[in-house]
């Protein structure tokens, strides 16, 4: 088989009449031989290759799935499992008795893998003609480009996982597959977002929303029949308090001597303004460390900023995996930038420090954006990195401050300072022990600290702040006491927010939480309080919507390190201190 790819073109799939007598004899477990193979032998250069690649894949798994433990299904019995079942139906008629709940997700995943493809194509195209776009459009179709690859790229993974069992997978695969394909919606969420707010003038927008709020329903058809498949079939306990002190030990006084000493770490560099370090700048300090490292055989790549003012976008990619940057400590080493969305910015790119680089982890900084209140949605952290870690950080901005954007992630004992929906995104979050400041908004604005963006009921995102403690920063408490402050706001459909076992002072406002826009989401979102304490926890008066819920101990396990974003299975790496349960 290999053979017969290497005789085609490059850039072209092999003819049908060789296909056809490849698929006759093809054996599932060599699926992903054959993936991998094609991926070598065809030498990919273009979004176009890709699209040949993905074609040839599906046509090659399709034909080699087979029997399986589960029962046979029809597809109107399984896409009654999932939000879109007409949908569902039209898009995956398998004309097979035999067909199962795994050959349902298997082509559901194949399909999305196709419209992701075309969906890149598209956005590729529109930019080419970019001259005649504004600015906040090209910068609106960046990001979707770049999400959209991410997409196919995560689609990819996804399809590998499933594609290597028949049957359900460990707890951890589980939670790894769902994550990402909740990723994958929360992708295409943020293009749209961006598309309606920098380009909203755009002739062509629809053109570009259209078709993706289409590919969305099939993204959200793929998670479900996901879950219900290969879905964890563990149950949620509390665990004992789990606290780990690695990193504890040197959180005082970090320094080059200080870090040779620290376990799981690898080599490390020095930034320093004065030039004393290895860099002057952090950008510098990131493109030097190595790609795609791994943690159990190099260690954690360290990189050490010293004391200072950085004046900077950080940005982190993919590839710089396993990266420690720690620095002197709050308000010692500040990364700071002022981009805004009224500056020409999408929210998205609007932040002083990005960061999408897996088991990324941060302590001892303070990240900035000082656009100020006036300019709208100004982000000083955004993160999209899977197993991302912040200890001891602050986060200082306004409206939109902390941009939890997707995957799973994990803040303890850090300062989070801001005005209107300054906690948001659709990442799996916990902030645990941390400090959350509401400030003082613009003339007739209010204070909602969260806006979580869960578009999706089989996401396995939301936000759990735990053991946090909530007043009022130094400006808003000097104010004449007339703004209102609530824990959140329901910015998309499914919403989902929890505070648990938190401090709350009087600025929380008696009924707790705020619409969004009329009755939006008051019947699917889901926002919980469980175990708080001071004069802003009391419930009484609280919000009466069907999805406001006062929990119990059972239900709140459920959004503790340990049930919520699977932090026993990462977080000890990290050196990161943490309690796993209540």
């Amino acid at each position: 088989m290999v053979t017969t790819f290497v005789s085609s073109p490059p850039n072209q799939a092999p003819p049908m009449h060789t296909l056809t007598s490849t698929l006759a004899c093809v054996y599932k477990p060599l699926t992903l031989l054959i993936y991998f193979t094609i991926i070598l032998t065809l030498n990919l250069q273009s979004m176009a290759s890709t699209t040949t690649i993905f074609s040839i894949l599906i046509l090659l798994t399709y034909a080699a799935t087979t029997a399986t433990s589960q029962p046979p299904s029809s597809s109107s019995t399984v896409c009654q499992s999932t939000p879109y079942p007409s949908f569902c139906q039209t898009t995956l008629p398998i004309n097979n008795s035999s067909a199962t709940i795994y050959d349902y997700g298997r082509l559901s995943i194949r399909k999305s893998i196709t419209a992701a493809s075309k969906f890149a194509n598209s956005i590729d195209k529109y930019l080419s003609n970019s001259p005649g776009l504004t600015t906040g459009t090209v910068r609106a179709l960046q990001d979707c480009q770049y999400l959209a690859k991410l997409n196919l790229e995560y689609l990819s993974n996804a399809f590998a996982t499933v594609n290597t069992t028949q049957t359900t997978l460990s707890d951890t695969k589980s939670e790894d597959i769902q994550t990402i394909l909740s990723a994958i919606l929360t992708n295409t969420e943020t293009c749209i977002d961006g598309l309606q707010s920098n380009a909203a003038s755009w002739t062509s927008k629809d053109g570009v929303v259209s078709p993706i709020k289409n590919d969305n329903k099939l993204y959200s058809v793929s998670l479900a029949l996901v879950n219900k498949g290969w879905g964890s079939k563990k149950s949620k306990k509390n665990r004992v308090s789990h606290k780990h002190k690695g990193l504890e030990a040197i959180s005082e006084t970090v320094g080059r001597r200080k870090l040779l000493q620290v376990d799981g770490t690898g080599s490390q560099v020095v930034v320093s303004q004065d030039g004393s370090g290895n860099f002057t700048t952090i950008t510098d300090a990131i493109n030097f460390a190595p790609n795609n490292t791994s943690p159990s055989t190099a260690g954690y790549f360290v990189v050490y900023v010293t004391a200072g003012v950085y004046e900077e976008y950080v940005n982190i990619p993919k590839n710089k995996k396993n990266l420690m940057m720690i620095g002197d400590g709050i308000n010692q080493t500040v990364i700071t930038g002022n981009r805004s969305v009224v500056d020409g910015w999408t929210t998205f790119n609007s932040a002083t420090f990005i960061v999408v680089a897996p088991n990324f982890v941060a302590m001892n900084l303070t990240i900035r954006n000082t656009a100020g209140a006036i300019k709208h949605q100004a982000v000083a952290l955004r993160s999209g990195a899977d197993l991302s870690t912040f200890y001891k950080c602050s986060f200082e901005g306004y409206q939109d401050t902390l941009y939890a954007h997707s995957l799973r992630q994990f803040y303890r004992e850090c300062d989070v300072y801001g005005t209107v929906d300054f906690i948001f995104g659709n990442a799996a979050t916990v902030l645990q022990n941390c400090n959350l400041y509401p400030r003082l908004p613009m003339s007739g604005q209010f204070n909602a600290i969260t806006a979580q963006g869960r578009t999706d009921p089989g996401q396995n995102t939301g936000t759990s702040i735990q053991k946090c403690n909530i007043r009022a920063a130094d400006d808003l408490a000097a104010s004449n006491g007339t703004t209102v402050t609530y824990l959140g706001r329901p910015w998309k459909e499914y919403s989902r927010t929890v505070y648990m076992q938190s401090f709350m002072d009087s600025l929380i406002a008696p009924a707790g939480w705020s619409v969004w826009s009329g009755d939006f989401a008051l019947n699917t979102s889901y926002y919980a309080e469980f175990n708080n304490s001071g004069p802003g926890s009391d419930t009484s008066q609280r919000v009466t919507w069907p999805g406001f819920h006062v929990i119990n101990e059972t239900d709140a396990v459920s959004f503790t390190v340990s049930g919520f974003i699977v932090g026993d299975a990462w977080l000890n790496q990290t050196g990161v201190p943490y309690d796993a349960g209540l």
